[in-house]
């Protein structure tokens, strides 16, 4: 056996050097074994680190759409307008709905969407503007200004009552009062002229008068108006327009109406049909006064600043509509020359009768003074 073994004696070196070889080779396949685990460890950060950055950019791009390394394709939001109001949200042109808001709030810049307005005003029944370019400031004190009335300037018929003779004066009577007021140095005013002077604060003239007529007579127009042109006066004519519109010959045309307006004569409202205005509805005062002044205002074309109640016959209702319709004052029946802001409304006049001479109409302005 021992002999066997030193017969192949050689063969044990090549084992070892078999052996020797194979845990060398074992050795190293482990050191490779080990090196890879590291080198996959180390690729691997290196390999995921590269997407990161790149999902990174995409999750910020909802909070800032301005940034523009983000846009992927700048030609797209060029040709998409809803880019536009999203980059200005602080017009407030953008953030409107004109659908579900109105339209001063859809242009805030326009004034005149909110200023219009309305307007508002006297009556709009009126066919010329009513609003009358003078209003009355309040002055302090009484101011005196005689307002004489006058109805028919004629002889009254055979046949007249008590009342029609009383309320004609012929016409060389009337003469005989304007010769009188001229010498004596009355200046004739207008109710206009009047507001406007106390509108203003000013003085008055000296010895100033305001000559009415109610009703409107076509004898006012046939002796009055050129008695009046005369001796250099003007007078206020209260109509009332129903007659006139129906063409009824004992009253004034319009065509009348305006050839006197033209010369200078005032023209003002005395209701539409002469009612007593006592009691009544809102809707019959408005009938009265204002028809009546939109018919004079059409036929002169120029605003009426005042009225005449019919009859001398009020109540608060009915100066209420007088002063809704855009009158500046209103005169009545009673006695008196004195005359206050308070009382624009109420303002008294001194009735003419068909009797009185010249020296008693000095005596009554005597006493109205």
């Amino acid at each position: 056996m021992i002999k066997a073994l030193f017969r192949f004696w050689f063969v044990v070196p090549i084992l070892l050097l078999v052996v020797a070889m194979q845990v060398g080779m074992g050795l190293v396949v482990a050191d490779n074994a080990a090196a890879v685990p590291t080198a996959t460890a180390t690729l691997r950060p290196t390999f995921t680190s590269t997407p990161f950055p790149t999902a990174t950019p995409t999750s910020t791009l909802p909070p800032s759409p301005t940034s523009t390394p983000v846009v992927p394709t700048p030609t797209r939001a060029t040709s998409t307008p809803r880019p536009t109001p999203t980059l200005a949200p602080s017009s407030p042109t953008m953030t409107l709905s004109p659908t579900n808001l109105p339209l001063s709030a859809v242009t805030p810049t326009s004034p005149a969407i909110e200023s219009v307005p309305t307007n508002p005003s006297p009556p709009t029944a009126t066919a010329v503007p009513a609003a009358p370019p003078v209003q009355i400031s309040r002055p302090t004190g009484v101011f005196h200004v005689p307002i004489l009335m006058y109805h028919y300037l004629s002889t009254p018929p055979a046949d007249a009552d008590a009342i029609r003779m009383d309320l004609s004066v012929p016409p060389d009577l009337f003469e005989s009062h304007l010769a009188y007021l001229r010498d004596a140095g009355y200046q004739s005013l207008s109710f206009q002229q009047l507001a406007d002077i106390t509108s203003r604060g000013e003085a008055l003239p000296p010895k100033p008068i305001i000559i009415t007529f109610d009703d409107g007579y076509r004898d006012s127009y046939q002796y009055a108006f050129p008695l009046l042109q005369k001796y250099g006066f003007t007078a206020t004519f209260f109509i009332f327009t129903q007659p006139i519109d129906t063409a009824n010959v004992n009253f004034l045309s319009w065509d009348m109406v305006r050839e006197m307006h033209q010369a200078g004569m005032e023209f003002g409202s005395h209701s539409h049909t002469h009612p007593d205005l006592r009691r009544r509805t809102n809707e019959f005062l408005h009938s009265e006064i204002v028809t009546s002044k939109q018919l004079i205002e059409q036929n002169i074309g120029e605003p009426i600043y005042a009225f005449a109640y019919p009859s001398g016959l009020y109540d608060d209702a009915a100066i209420d509509m007088v002063k809704s319709a855009g009158f500046l004052m209103a005169v009545t029946t009673e006695w008196g020359g004195r005359h206050s802001y308070d009382r624009r409304f109420l303002m008294p006049r001194v009735r003419i009768r068909g009797n009185d001479t010249a020296a008693m109409l000095a005596e009554k302005l005597k006493i109205v003074e």
